[in-house]
């Protein structure tokens, strides 16, 4: 039978209250380090998320274009997840003030934001309270498409390097509407002057309507409207489509080129994306971009999206946090070289 040494002192007797001390404070540690553990896997793994209805933001008022993307997929990500994904709008400011009740907003996976392009046009025309870069958890660029450079049958050029000729011949003769200073049609149209380095004059309106009504009837001779807008009008003949915006050419509308075709590095691609407030789980923004590549692949929602002028992405929230900051970028040159103030 093997001695055992009985005479090793115990933590409880070994330096008395000394020895009671440093247990207690070695026990104090190990929960410390368990808590600290344990809440960021909490965090980590929402294994039971979605539990109750999930907000998604529309940083713009009902009936556009952002909005009719965002219902589109907040129905098929409730039928998909099996709880509620519920559209709010929260319009005012172009879009800053939805964003910024989004990027504010408890980063849990229950509060998510549809926006347009226009949304990093905004922080180059805003001061925002919140930062559009590092202030978000990007999910993914859902859709593309351009806007049309569209002008009325009065003005004598087929194809758009007539027009530029023309543009450039007559310098300030031209007018070319948009649904207001700052907007993303307003933005486009003097990113291709800047390039196209012609003498357009602006004309802002305050919403593309009442731009799209003018153009019509000749007052303006030039509008960049969106293809749901404009193709029906170009179709019958009332309006002529010289080129798209989109860095390429669109599926939707292949017969026209784009205007980078004519202009090197002219691109404002009108895109959708989804986000998400910054330290909502990685696990969280993993599966809502995955849902979104699957919706995308559905016949039904292929056919909506393509009837309305826009091309399907899918992007990865890496991808699209590329994006997000290169349009920034972009759209702060152009509206410190065209020193443009927001309505």
């Amino acid at each position: 039978m093997r001695n055992v040494n009985t005479n090793i002192p115990s933590p409880a007797t070994s330096g008395g209250g000394l020895g009671r001390g440093r247990l207690r404070g070695r026990v104090r540690l190990a929960v410390l380090l368990a808590l600290f553990i344990t809440v960021p896997l909490a965090y980590a793994q929402p294994a039971k998320w979605p539990d109750r209805p999930v907000r998604v933001i529309v940083p713009l008022a009902p009936g556009g274009g952002t909005d009719i993307v965002a219902r589109l997929f907040a129905a098929r990500l409730t039928a998909q997840f099996g709880q509620q994904f519920i559209v709010d709008n929260r319009s005012g400011a172009g879009g800053t003030i939805g964003a910024e009740i989004a990027a504010r907003a408890n980063p849990d996976g229950y509060t998510l934001v549809t926006v347009p392009a226009s949304y990093a046009a905004n922080a180059a025309l805003y001061k925002l309270p919140y930062d559009p870069i590092k202030g978000i958890a990007p999910i993914g660029m859902i859709t593309t498409g351009p806007l049309i450079l569209t002008v009325h049958p009065s003005v004598q050029s087929a194809s758009l390097k007539e027009f530029i000729a023309l543009a450039r011949a007559k310098p300030g003769t031209l007018n070319f509407g948009s649904s207001g200073s700052g907007t993303f049609s307003h933005l486009a149209g003097e990113l291709f002057r800047q390039l196209s380095k012609t003498e357009l004059v602006h004309v802002p309106y305050k919403s593309a309507g009442p731009a799209l009504t003018d153009l019509l009837g000749g007052q303006i001779q030039i509008f960049f409207g969106s293809g749901p807008s404009t193709a029906t009008h170009i179709r019958a003949g009332r309006l002529r489509g010289l080129a798209v915006t989109t860095a390429q050419r669109s599926p939707a509308m292949p017969d026209l080129p784009a205007i980078g075709e004519v202009l090197s590095g002219y691109a404002a691609d009108f895109w959708f994306g989804m986000w998400a407030p910054a330290g909502t789980p990685a696990e969280i923004i993993s599966r809502v971009n995955q849902a979104v590549v699957t919706i995308l692949k559905r016949p039904d929602v292929l056919e909506r999206l393509r009837t309305d002028g826009y091309d399907p992405v899918g992007s990865t929230p890496q991808e699209f946090a590329r994006i997000i900051a290169r349009d920034i970028a972009t759209w702060s040159k152009v509206v410190k070289a065209g020193n443009i103030k927001a309505d």
